[in-house]
Formats: structure tokens, C-alpha cells, sequence
């Protein structure tokens, strides 16, 4: 017999700065497999400013990168329990963004960029969200295969969505970047696609732009 249980759980997040509350712009940002959160806000770190706040929330789920010991990474899901995985996910991030939204007189804009195995995280997290998000950018990934398209359609309507791929990231193939671009075409909103000189990895020049 199966049996579950709710309890509370203690998780961390890192900040580009304490909030001042006078923030314009808060980026909710999600690293990828096998990131920490500490070393993914130190790739932000161009797009930092007194009136943008840069949040990295880091994943619940650890494993060492090689073998038994060294070094640590974490993830957002695996194919066990992946369902539970998904609603803990969606939660969590809800905890975070509304214990820093409640201290803000009048609410900055939200934007929310998503690395890699982030990027699925962060469509299934936005499309439950209880308000509209300003900016999305999907960074060397794409759309939850099961996302539903239904409230993403809903929550995403009037969202500036990116797409930002490098020309040679190894972890893309012609198969992935095809069923993608089917999934994108299938959604009721537009999309924006970008792409640059690079790999599985930031392009910072690039991100300025897009988050000017």
C-alpha cells in the first residue's frame, strides 16, 4: 500500500541584492541539471542594477555530479514520482515569489528566464500562476512537453515569450529543435526565437539586450 504525506520543507533561494522594495523589476531566474544557485546568480551578474532584483531559487533535488562523492548539483525533476515532482516544484516557487512580493507596496514587474531543464519548469510554473508574468525567455530549452496549452494560452497571451537557442549546443538535436518548433506552433500565443554564436550555455551580450 502507497501512502503520502504533506510536511514542510526547507529550501533556498539567492538574491543579487537585499531588497530595497523600490525595485522596478524582479527576474525570477531557473537554473539548470545539475547547477547550484550560488554559481547560476554569478552568471546574471551583467543584468544586475539597484532597480532589478535577481532571484535564483534553487532545486529541492541534489545528487552527486560523478560517483559517491565531489561535487553537488541539483535538479528539478527525474521520471520518478515526476507528477509530485511537478506540483512540489510549482509550490515551492509560488512560496518564494509571494514571500517577496507581499513587501512591495506596489508590485514590480515580474520576468522569468529559465535555463536548460529550467525552462520546462518554468512553463508548467508560469501557466499556474495567479497573475500574468511580463517577460518569458526560454534559454537552451523549450516548452514542458505536457505543458497545458490551455493555461498557457490564458497566462501567456500578453507575455513577451523567448526562445534562445545556440547554433552549437550539443544538448540539441534536429529531432528536438522539430518537435519544438511543432509544440510552439501549436500554442495561441507568439513566440520569439534567438539564437547565437554558442553553446549550452549564456550568452551575456545577448541577454542585456533582451532584458534592457
Amino acid at each position: 500500500m502507497k501512502a503520502t504525506l504533506t510536511y514542510r520543507h526547507r529550501g533556498q533561494y539567492h538574491m543579487s541584492h537585499l531588497p530595497n522594495r523600490n525595485e522596478k523589476e524582479i527576474i525570477v531566474a531557473l537554473h539548470g541539471y545539475g547547477q547550484l544557485a550560488e554559481y547560476f546568480l554569478k552568471k546574471l551578474e551583467p543584468i544586475f542594477s539597484d532597480d532589478r532584483l535577481v532571484i535564483v531559487p534553487e532545486a529541492t533535488n541534489y545528487s552527486y555530479q560523478k560517483g559517491f562523492s565531489g561535487r553537488v548539483g541539483a535538479n528539478w525533476m527525474t521520471s520518478h514520482e515526476r507528477e509530485t515532482a511537478i506540483q512540489n516544484n510549482n509550490n515551492y516557487l509560488n512560496e518564494i515569489l509571494e514571500s517577496v512580493l507581499m513587501k512591495y507596496g506596489q508590485k514590480p514587474s515580474v520576468k522569468v528566464i529559465g535555463f536548460s531543464q529550467g525552462a520546462a519548469t518554468a512553463t508548467r510554473w508560469v501557466s499556474q500562476l495567479s497573475f500574468k508574468i511580463d517577460k518569458l525567455v526560454l534559454w537552451s530549452g523549450g516548452f514542458a512537453h505536457d505543458l497545458n496549452v490551455s493555461n498557457a494560452g490564458e497566462k501567456l497571451k500578453n507575455t513577451d515569450v523567448v526562445v534562445v537557442l545556440g547554433n552549437s549546443d550539443p544538448m540539441l538535436t534536429p529531432e528536438s529543435i522539430q518537435k519544438q518548433d511543432e509544440f510552439i506552433a501549436s500554442l495561441p500565443f507568439e513566440v520569439r526565437r534567438l539564437e547565437f554564436n554558442g553553446g549550452h550555455d549564456l550568452d551575456l551580450p545577448l541577454m542585456r539586450s533582451i532584458f534592457t
